[in-house]
């Protein structure tokens, strides 16, 4: 029996001195004073690097000293990004910068016409480090959720669960490729799966079992099952793991190769080559040896590659979309018509759809009209009276009738069989509508009739076919309702096409295919005969559906409603009532409508006039069409509707006659309604009286002295019409509209006082996000007003007051978006649309200068903590405005090639660490009232100075750290703690951590080197001076170990994970073993403190 230590002994319970030694630690650990680490001024950095120059550059391992020479330059900063456009051509008009003279739309304009060709400010070079899947094997490659099936192989294929994991797609160091699965992002410590990618002979879609679903083909006949959240990441994935597979297969195909090579070659060997091959074989396992860390769990998800992550350009949104194909409309009476005698019959009269979607759900309608004419060419003869014949006097921008639009010769026709619908979020309760219509006859009852009772087809037809042929030559231009259908879209949520519908299957289709502008989408084949057009959908008003607009598009949408005439006592005939709606730019007697609304089929692609459909004897009509118009660029106070509204004659004599007729049209009333108000354009539901007649001026009904106007029923409200813009140009938010009212007066020389600019973007906290849906549609442009000269939006930084927190208001619509988590939009801006200007006045202060001084201004102030906490929430968007200007400044003054110390004044300096001082105490006092916005601010704040360290004076940037750690204090609860450690792994991960360290010996007296040389490298001042940052986080390591168990983890994990990017960067792998070996042994400095 093994003895009993006395220890165990003295126990008064035996077994518990687990627990005994547990309580003595806590007890020694806590009595233990727990003193502020000592203040260290480090070097001067820069001053060292110029001093020493010589030695650096005579080094052998100067890489490991200094800063790479390309480290910044003009070549990796600036470069051009060509943004992908779908269409052919460019959507904005010929000359459309010119005519165009509002502000706003000037800048839209231009951003749109240079889209193809934008300007990237790459403002921080890619380096190869520790984890960039291009420079070296190991590290994550791609990272994202995925949803995976249940691996019971019982369950059937479409039966499998899927759950919902983080995924990491990792390379390990001997090359090969491991798919990890987690629960969480951020707390992978426990891996739910993996799948090794050697195994993986192919990835194929699988849309049956789960939308954007894929299959991982294993060797083994065994397959995976994942699913994406979205199409686009889906694809993302399936070119990823496609390459992968590749590279598996070619390098499989490479090793048979050599390996029938080695063994053919075998037999010539002799001893001695034997030999020398063998101590090279020896040599190479070697190499794979030293990377202890390839085992550590951590290293499949970790990135200190320092890449940006993959932003992208503004990119048109593309939602869910199906096409809508139409092939025939077939009625049980058909007859041959017209010199179709050999033909099929066909209908004996010409009808015509129109479709749209409309939302149960919701209430509303989602969609534009898709007009579609499947009339056969001797039906459509029918409608070529004399009152009817289509318009040939032209097309839109003052071509002629040959030219082509955009291109496509076959527009000039106007018809359409397919369309192509697009839902942003779709469910089960959208519908697609049909409506169907024909000409104008009478009765609906009357001419349903005899469709619904038919006896004899054959002469019900002959009839039918007479009566039309009447009809259509005297009121062709007129069309009635007839019947209607509806069918669901979508099977479910996920965006499930619905199939089995009454009429026209749907099915996905994409080819030679035009915008609902009719501009030509790519691919497109000239001179191609069956077109698709794109239906514009009508996005709902909500921020998370929203997007940057990247191209021109400005459509009004028109919908005359109701008119109330039965009251009326002006006209004896008023029952058949037509309205004929107009766009006109003049209200004189000899003014003409504009050709900008869109025809119907068989028509021109563009007419001056459109009527909606007519009610039969109905002097209460209700209308539902949809009258489209292309918008000028340039509006005035002259554009306004004219709504003309006739009785149509519907007499039609049958028996041959010569009662004289009455005329087709007889007009009884005119309304009108200006396209703007106050400059803008006013698109809600509105009642209008109506006029008996139209004198000249009649749109000054402020001077009555001058206008005869004759109101109908004393000039009440009859006609009720609402409209629809589509624009990319013309913003309706009353703010933003008189923004740049005000901007523009201030371009052209007015004293306009900057209050007066900054009151109409401030708003509330419950209008944010309705701004914000402005604002992240329109902010590209708003950021961007100015062009060559100056930057419009951000001058108000240049014109106001700083102490004012006018600019925090401004930007708040920006940042607003990120409580849809649309942030990804701003990141873009700022990476490829954000370019500063240099202020026009010599002494006014650049961009980064002004932003930093107004955030201290809000920083300090007491009284709005509204904008004190959005500011420090989303303080990475002003972090990397500033630090684009920064670079952007250093660039295009040619100060990138001065001493660091020299490139910004010492005022700007001042200003840095004042902006620092003023964040402090919000991450060290107030982290428990705002904890999200702490640590946002506080991370955001490392990030910043991490790129400095690029940008400005090293050893001033130094300092800056030093006197933010200062702020912090060993008693400090454990979430001040992991603050610290954070900020400082976030520094530590600067893509050249090791040159910023100096590892490189420091000259002492004899006497001092004899004295010190057992501290030679201890944690000493003199070492946390010569090598700043690793001096520092050993230091605050060192204390962290006298704390509790997660602080003490959380700075173990710090220097753990800094060992890891270290030995995985290909930079530094082969010159360590040179460390080891070197006799010089002070090159190992940065790393014998951590042994």
């Amino acid at each position: 029996m093994a003895e009993v230590r006395k220890f165990t002994k003295r126990l008064s319970k035996p077994g518990t001195a687990a627990e005994l030694r547990q309580s003595v630690s806590e007890a020694v650990r806590s009595s233990v004073v727990l003193e502020k680490t000592k203040v260290v001024e480090p070097l001067d950095y820069e001053n060292v690097i110029a001093q020493r120059k010589t030695q650096i550059y005579s080094d052998p391992l100067r890489d490991l000293l200094m800063f790479p020479m390309e480290d910044i330059s003009v070549s990796t900063l600036i470069s051009v990004i060509c943004r992908q456009r779908r269409t052919v051509q460019s959507t904005v008009p010929e000359d459309g910068e010119k005519r165009a003279q509002s502000l706003f739309v000037k800048e839209c304009i231009k951003t749109y016409n240079n889209g193809p060709a934008a300007v990237s400010l790459m403002v921080f070079p890619l380096f190869q480090d520790s984890s960039s899947l291009c420079s070296q094997k190991g590290g994550v490659i791609k990272q994202g959720w995925l949803h995976k099936a249940n691996v019971n192989s019982t369950i059937t294929v479409t039966m499998k669960v899927f759950k919902r994991r983080y995924f990491y797609l990792t390379q390990l160091p001997d090359g090969s490729y491991i798919l990890n699965s987690y629960k969480d992002e951020k707390n992978s410590k426990e891996s739910k799966g993996c799948i090794y990618l050697d195994a993986c002979i192919d990835v194929v879609q699988c849309p049956k079992m789960r939308r954007h679903a894929f299959e991982l083909k294993m060797l083994d006949k065994y397959s995976h099952y994942l699913a994406a959240e979205t199409e686009q990441e889906m694809e993302e994935w399936l070119i990823t793991l496609k390459k992968i597979i590749q590279i598996n297969t070619d390098s499989l195909v490479q090793e048979k190769k050599e390996t029938v090579e080695i063994s053919q070659g075998q037999n010539v060997f002799n001893n001695s080559l034997l030999r020398e091959t063998e101590q090279l074989n020896k040599l190479s396992r070697g190499d794979g040896r030293q990377n202890l860390f390839s085992f550590d769990s951590d290293v499949q998800r970790l990135d200190f590659s320092g890449i940006e992550p993959d932003i992208k350009p503004f990119e048109e949104k593309c939602n869910k979309r199906f096409l809508v194909n139409c092939h025939d409309l077939m009625f049980n009476i058909l007859g041959q018509v017209g010199d179709n005698a050999k033909g099929p019959p066909t209908n004996v009269e010409p009808f015509f759809i129109n479709l749209a979607l409309f939302d149960v759900k919701n209430n509303c309608k989602i969609s534009a009209d898709f007009h579609v004419d499947l009339n056969p060419p001797s039906v459509r003869e029918m409608l070529w009276g004399p009152s009817s014949q289509p318009a040939t006097d032209g097309t839109p921008r003052g071509s002629s009738p040959e030219s082509f639009i955009h291109g496509i010769k076959n527009l000039t026709e106007g018809i359409f069989f397919q369309g192509i619908f697009s839902v942003t979020n779709p469910h089960p309760e959208i519908f697609l509508v049909a409506r169907i219509e024909k000409v104008l006859q009478g009765n609906i009852t009357h001419c349903a009739e005899p469709y619904i009772k038919n006896s004899d087809p054959a002469k019900t037809a002959q009839k039918v076919h007479r009566t039309a042929k009447q009809v259509c030559s005297r009121l062709g231009q007129y069309r009635m309702p007839f019947a209607w259908a509806a069918r669901p879209i979508f099977k479910d949520i996920q965006g499930s096409l619905d199939l089995d519908g009454r009429f026209s299957p749907l099915y996905k289709q994409d080819s030679n295919c035009i915008t609902s502008s009719y501009v030509p989408l790519k691919p497109f084949e000239k001179n191609c005969q069956n077109i698709t057009v794109e239906v514009e959908e009508f996005v709902p008003e909500m921020t998370k559906y929203c997007y940057p607009f990247t191209i021109y598009k400005n459509h009004l949408y028109v919908y005359p409603l109701q008119l109330k005439y039965d009251s009326q006592k002006t006209f004896a005939k008023a029952r058949n009532i037509a309205v004929c709606v107009e766009f006109r730019d003049s209200d004189e007697s000899d003014a003409s409508a504009l050709k900008c609304i869109y025809g119907k089929p068989a028509g021109s692609v563009f007419t001056t006039n459109a009527y909606a459909v007519v009610s039969h004897h109905n002097q209460n009509p209700e209308f539902y069409d949809e009258i489209k118009i292309e918008l000028p660029i340039h509006l005035h106070q002259k554009h306004h509707l004219l709504f003309t509204f006739y009785h149509v004659s519907c007499e039609i004599n049958t028996k041959g006659t010569t009662k004289k007729q009455d005329t087709v049209e007889t007009p009884v009333g005119f309304a009108w309604v200006p396209l703007l108000k106050d400059g803008r354009i006013i698109t809600l539901e509105q009642q209008l009286p109506v006029s008996a007649n139209l004198p000249p001026g009649y749109l000054n009904l402020n001077d009555q002295s001058n206008v005869d106007i004759k109101w109908v029923d004393g000039a009440k409200p009859l006609l009720k019409i609402k409209s629809h813009l589509e624009s990319t140009i013309y913003t309706q938010d009353l703010h933003v509209h008189k923004f740049f009212q005000h901007c523009q007066l201030i371009q052209a020389g007015s004293k306009e006082v900057p209050g007066e600019l900054i009151k109409y973007l401030k708003v509330n906290e419950q209008q944010l996000s309705v701004k914000g849906l402005v604002f992240l549609s329109f902010g590209c442009h708003i950021f961007e007003v100015g062009g060559g000269k100056k930057n419009e939006y951000l001058k108000i930084l240049l014109v106001s007051n700083p102490q004012e927190s006018t600019f925090c208001y401004v930007l708040f619509h920006q940042v607003a978006c990120h409580e849809e988590g649309l942030d990804n939009y701003l990141r873009s801006f700022i990476k490829y649309s954000f370019r500063p200007e240099k202020p026009s006045a010599p002494q006014a202060q650049l961009i980064h200068e002004t932003l930093a001084t107004t955030m201290i201004a809000i920083l300090k102030q007491s009284a709005d903590f509204l904008a004190i906490n959005k500011l420090l929430k989303y303080s990475w968007f002003f972090f990397e405005i500033i630090a684009k200007s920064m670079a952007t400044y250093l660039l295009e003054e040619n100060k990138i090639k001065l001493p660091r110390g020299q490139r910004f004044s010492e005022a700007y300096h001042h200003v840095l660490h004042s902006l620092l001082l003023a964040i402090i105490p919000h991450v060290t006092i107030r982290y428990a009232e705002i904890p999200e916005e702490s640590r946002n601010v506080n991370y955001s704040l490392a990030s910043f100075l991490k790129r400095c360290l690029t940008l400005m004076d090293r050893g001033f940037v130094f300092n800056l750290i030093n006197d933010y750690i200062s702020g912090f204090s060993p008693k400090d609860p454990k979430v001040l703690a992991e603050y610290k450690f954070e900020f400082l792994q976030t520094i530590c991960n600067h893509e050249h951590y090791i040159p910023l360290n100096l590892p490189m010996a420091f000259a002492k007296p004899k006497l001092q080197r004899v004295q010190d040389s057992n501290l030679e490298y201890s944690l000493s001042d003199e070492y946390c001076k010569h090598h700043f940052l690793v001096g520092l986080l050993l230091r605050e390591t060192s204390i962290a170990l006298q704390d509790n168990y997660e602080i003490r983890y959380t700075a173990i994990s710090v220097i753990k994970n800094l060992l890891i990017k270290h030995a995985f960067d290909t930079r530094y792998q082969h010159k360590v073993r040179m460390f080891l070996s070197s006799p010089v042994s002070h090159y190992c400095s940065c790393y014998l403190l951590y042994l």
